[in-house]
């Protein structure tokens, strides 16, 4: 019973938590640009959660290197579940233009599991709550679905 109330919280009400793992900041800048009042996403009960012991969704952004694998391993196994995790722009899919450079790892799914893929460079603000739409479709679900 308290489960699927709880379900249809994280349904209703996502916590998102941003990580930059290292960009231009194109991508963050769009992220950002989803909480000012052109797009409002706090209306539908999005919130942008600095903590991720009390978040939902991870939205990631930027390359990985060898130096903030560690940090965003830490961050997705402090989340608890279930939880979604979102990649943002080519850099969060791919490494972007940075993916031949000797310190980048790659996309975010070569260190944690990802559930969406957003893509472009910078990914534009409707395409962020898109995947964030598409993340909660998977709380839907159930647990099993995330």
């Amino acid at each position: 019973m308290f489960s699927k109330f709880l379900q249809k919280c994280r349904v209703k009400s996502p916590w998102v938590l941003h990580f930059d793992c290292g960009s231009c900041n194109g991508c963050d800048i769009e992220t950002l640009a989803v909480l000012t009042p052109v797009y409002d996403v706090e209306r539908f009960g999005i919130i942008n959660m600095g903590n991720p012991k009390h978040a939902d969704v991870l939205l990631v952004t930027g390359t990985v290197n060898h130096r903030n694998k560690k940090v965003l391993r830490n961050l997705y196994d402090q989340m608890p579940s279930p939880k979604a995790v979102i990649a943002i722009g080519a850099c969060g899919l791919s490494g972007g233009v940075f993916r031949e450079a000797f310190n980048v790892v790659g996309g975010v799914d070569k260190v944690i599991p990802v559930n969406v893929y957003v893509p472009g460079c910078p990914a534009k603000p409707e395409a962020i709550i898109d995947g964030v739409v598409r993340a909660l479709e998977l709380f839907q679900a159930g647990p099993e679905g995330v």
